[in-house]
Formats: C-alpha cells, structure tokens, sequence
C-alpha cells in the first residue's frame, strides 16, 4: 500500500515541533511546517509522484532535501531523520506535545526553566504552582493545562476524519479487488462523517471459500494483528489507527451496515420502536414474534418495517431524525455540486502558498462561479498580513486579473483580525472598496463569554463586516473553541445582515454541527469557506459539506450556493 500524504504530513511535522522544542534555527523549522501543510493541501498523491519519477523539487516549499526526504519516507515508510531525532528527547517529552495548548514554545520554556520531560513533572509542577510563574502563563493557563491534563487521562485516541480519509478508501478498493468479495462498506463513525474517528469499521459480504481475512491482516499498512477470526479480525495500522473487518452474510448485509454505522442512540431508538411493533431489530435482521428474518438485506428495509424514510448516515444521531422521518420531513441535504464557489482562501501574497492566479485556474476547473481572495490584515504578523496600503494595491492586481480572464470572478476580499475590544485592524475606508469582508479572532481566546460575545458583536456593527469566519475559533484536539454566547451571536448576526461562516479546515470544522442546526432553526445562512491556503486545498469544501449534512443544512441554508449577481446583493448590507 502506498504512503499517503497524510502520513508524510505527520513525519515532518513531528519533526518541526521536535525541532522548536530543542530551539533550533526558526527557518528550519518553518520549512518543515510549510512542507506538511503544502503535502497536506496536494490533490495528487506524492507515492505515484516518485513511482512515476516526477520532480518533486518542482512542489512549492520542496527542495532537495525535503524530496529526498519524500522519497526515502514512500520508499521505506519511514524517515531515519525522525527516528534520529525522537532518540534525542526523551520520549516523555514528545507525550507532551499530545496536550492540547501546549505547542513547542511552551514545552521549552517548561523544559528551560522548571526542567520537566514528561506529563507527570508537568502535573506536579503545575499543582505546586510553579508553572504560572514562568514568563506567558499565569494561573488561568496553569489552571487550563490541570484541566487538560486529567482530559487527557480519560481521552481515547481520536483521529481527524480527513486524517483517516486516504487510508479507509486504499483499504475498501484493496479489499474490493479480492478473490469471493461481494460487497464492501465503510461503517462506524466515518460513514457519519464525524469530525473525528477513533477507528474504522468495515462490512465485507463475501463467499465461504474467501481469503479475504487473508488479505485483510495482510495489508501492507497492518504494523499488528490483535485478532483473527472466519467472521471478524482486527488490525492496528502503522499510524495507531485500529480497523475491524466483519464478514456478514448478504441477506444481512443491510441490518449489519445499520447497525455498525451507528449512532448507538440512533439504533437503540429504532430497536425501541421494532419492540413496540412485536419485532426484534439486531444486526442480523429484523425478526417477527416467530423468529422468522423478515427485513435485512438493505437498509431501507429496516427503516421500510419501521414506516420511515430512508435517511443518510450524516443524520443518524437520535437528534430529531426519527420524528421527521416517520412525518416525511427529513431534509434535501446539501451535496457538493450545490455550491457555487468559495468565499475564504488566501495566496502568496499572505500566507498561502499559491499565487493568485494559481489559485484562480484551480478553482475554475472544480467549476467554482466565484472566488474571494482574503489575505490576512496586518495584525497577524505571524501569516504576512497586509496593511492598508498594500491591500489596495492588492485589490488593483485582483481587478487586473479579472480583466484577463473568464469563466471565472475574483472577489476583493480580506480576512481582517477583530481586535480585543472589538474594532478592526483595518481602516473603514479601506473595507468600504472590498466586495467581501471576513472577520475573525485570531487571539485573545480566553476572553470570559460575555466579553468575547461583547467583542465578537462589536465587530458586526460594522457594516463593512460580511462574514464571521470561524466564529469559534477552535482547533480539534488543539485548542477549545472561544467562550461565546452563539445564540446572542446568531441573533445579532441576523440583525445585521451578516453570516457566519463553516470553515472546511479539517482541524476546524468550526461551524461545529450542532451550530449549523441552531443557524438553520434561526433562518441565518451559512457560507462553507475552505480558508485554503493552496490550489490543493480548494478541494476542502468536501468536509465542510459533511459537517453541514451532520447540521441538517440544506442547499437554501447556504449562502454560496447562490449564482454570483445574487451572492453580491446578499453581501449588501
């Protein structure tokens, strides 16, 4: 099986956060990072790049040493730098980086100054209240990581939906191709699409005489077999990430993937209602008072006995969809093809890592109508933002642009940093020539929630504001999202005439789901944005989409679905 990009995305970013962690040269470790994020946001696959002999050098950020890195990493599936690196910090001290708020900066400074290596000097020192005297913590942040801490203790290992996205399709098309299968299906968690997963389930419907188990605990990527069985195996994969195979027979088939797709409520509230009908609902069928298997060969068989539309994956987590499917109300979901371009991406020109026009012709041939640039303001240094000056001039190049091309509009937009007390870090006047703004908080995020919501506010009475992007400001797994009163935010948002945004970062997803559905019973649409920061990374929109169907969003929930005359008059306010 092929390394995929993902997998070398984690390698160089562990790299780069062992690097910071020692206090090495800052520019090596960007290079490192930069690298993960361009492999990250690549739409092909960089194993069939180096089968194929294709220059990698030619890859943004990639020079010679990060391709031969590449190359060694598909060759080998591993990297002898790395390996290297992890024998030169105690293995405590990598744990470290597991906790969420606790980047390399931080895990130096406690390393320099309090001399700790591992999670249980951490506690300790944090618990002796040693840790709010270093330099950038103070109690709350010393309070915050006891907090994370005692998390952590009870947290089981998640892995980020996009994470798991490459490996799970390898895996159903191995799995396909083998001799006696029939059918093979993704379940759990990942057919839902949640945000994360913390493994995969796989239904296979195959003949007797198959090997598919064979082959199953044979995949290249298994690193261990914890069991092996004529009906069920379980593997563990090199990326920790564990995977069930269960074999059912086809005339279950449809009550296993039911089953085994989940949500546990979902299923606990059909098999309720099977009991009140003097039926027994399990993952081998649906059985009558005599025992007799009357439904299971397909999913819309259960819900079929049950008097209930059919309903997608997204949808099963016994939050309404039982109800609305018995009264025919389920929605029309949002799918890709709905959305009729993206609102939040970023070029060279900031931080991203194509150029504009680069990033034009991508979005072009995935049949976008419309995309705004938004460069970063000035405030957030760290992504090369733009100050007044620079961003006219910047909004002349996008007209320029636009002026030679077709089939596609540029919109002049910026991604403008909401101060702590709520103003802007751009000028009235420069907003006013935008056709879009977005606003967003990128720090200051332990604000209490009457203040964060007070400064979010204060920032959409700006009639310059369009857009709140990523109104949370979370990170999966990373960080927490802000303290915000996002009933008083959607209701002001509504006000105003401005809406917020579903951000398709997989680390952010922020809209989370259940957000989505409070905007949607509000009547405040949602604009799913990539916030790409490569041509790659365009192709985002897919997660946002999911997060969307999980929120019950359908095509007239979301902003850019709409042609471009309409979407302007809409940005109006």
């Amino acid at each position: 099986m092929a390394v995929t990009n993902n997998e070398i995305a984690v390698i160089f970013n562990r790299i780069g956060d062992i690097l910071e962690i020692q206090g090495e040269n800052p520019f090596r470790v960007r290079a490192y990072r930069n690298a993960a994020r361009m492999v990250q946001g690549l739409s092909s696959s960089l194993a069939e790049m180096v089968e194929q002999g294709e220059s990698l050098e030619a890859l943004p950020t990639i020079g010679k040493d990060l391709a031969a890195k590449i190359r060694e990493i598909v060759t080998t599936g591993s990297l002898r730098k790395l390996r290297q690196l992890e024998t030169s910090v105690s293995p405590g001290v990598v744990d470290l980086l597991k906790v969420p708020g606790l980047g390399p900066k931080r895990l130096k400074l406690l390393r320099d100054y309090l001399n700790i290596h591992d999670v249980n000097e951490l506690e300790n020192a944090a618990r002796q209240g040693l840790v709010r005297q270093l330099p950038g913590f103070g109690q709350k942040t010393e309070q915050n990581i006891l907090r994370e801490l005692q998390d952590l203790q009870h947290r089981v290992r998640r892995f980020l939906w996009a994470e798991v996205e490459d490996i799970a399709e390898q895996l159903v098309t191995y799995l396909r191709k083998q001799p006696g299968v029939k059918k093979v299906e993704m379940a759990g968690s990942y057919r839902r699409r949640r945000e994360t997963v913390g493994d995969l389930d796989i239904l296979v419907s195959a003949a007797k005489d198959s090997k598919v188990m064979d082959a199953f605990t044979a995949f290249e990527a298994v690193e261990r077999v914890i069991s092996k069985g004529h009906t069920r195996s379980t593997v563990v994969l090199r990326t920790g990430l564990q995977v069930d195979l269960r074999v059912v027979p086809q005339v279950s088939f449809g009550a296993a993937w039911h089953y085994f797709t989940g949500s546990k409520a979902h299923n606990i509230a059909v098999r309720v209602m099977g009991v009140q009908r003097g039926l027994k609902v399990n993952e081998y069928g649906i059985f009558d008072k005599r025992g007799k298997r009357i439904a299971g060969r397909t999913e819309k068989e259960i819900y079929d006995q049950m008097e209930l539309q059919w309903m997608e994956p997204e949808l099963r987590e016994q939050r309404g969809e039982l109800e609305a499917a018995a009264a025919g109300r389920l929605p029309k979901l949002v799918v890709g093809s709905d959305l009729r371009g993206d609102l939040h991406c970023h070029t060279t020109r900031s931080d991203g890592q194509n150029s504009m026009e680069a990033m034009a012709n991508a979005a072009k041939t995935l049949g976008h109508d419309y995309l705004a640039i938004t460069e970063h303001s000035l405030h957030l240094r760290v992504a090369r933002g733009l100050a007044a000056d620079d961003l006219l001039a910047h909004c002349e190049a996008i007209d320029r642009l636009n002026g030679k091309r077709k089939g596609i509009r540029l919109l002049k937009g910026v991604e403008v940093d909401i101060l702590e007390d709520g103003s802007l870090d751009m000028p009235d006047h420069v907003l006013q020539r935008l056709d879009i703004c977005l606003g967003a908080i990128h720090f200051a995020f332990g604000l209490s929630e009457q203040k964060q919501t007070e400064r979010v506010i204060r920032a959409m009475d700006n009639p310059n504001v369009n857009i709140l992007a990523h109104p949370t400001a979370r990170l999966i797994g990373k960080r927490s999202a802000c303290r915000l009163d996002m009933e008083q935010v959607m209701d002001a948002a509504l006000e105003r005439g401005c809406y917020l945004e579903l951000n398709s970062q997989p680390q952010r997803l922020d809209l989370n789901d259940v957000y989505c559905r409070m905007a949607k019973e509000r009547g405040l649409k949602v604009v799913i944005s990539t916030d790409a920061h490569s041509t790659g990374q365009l192709g985002y929109l897919r997660y946002g989409v999911a997060q969307a169907r999980r929120g019950w969003l359908e095509k007239g929930d979301v902003l850019n679905t709409r042609g471009l005359t309409s979407l302007l008059k809409m940005l109006q306010r």
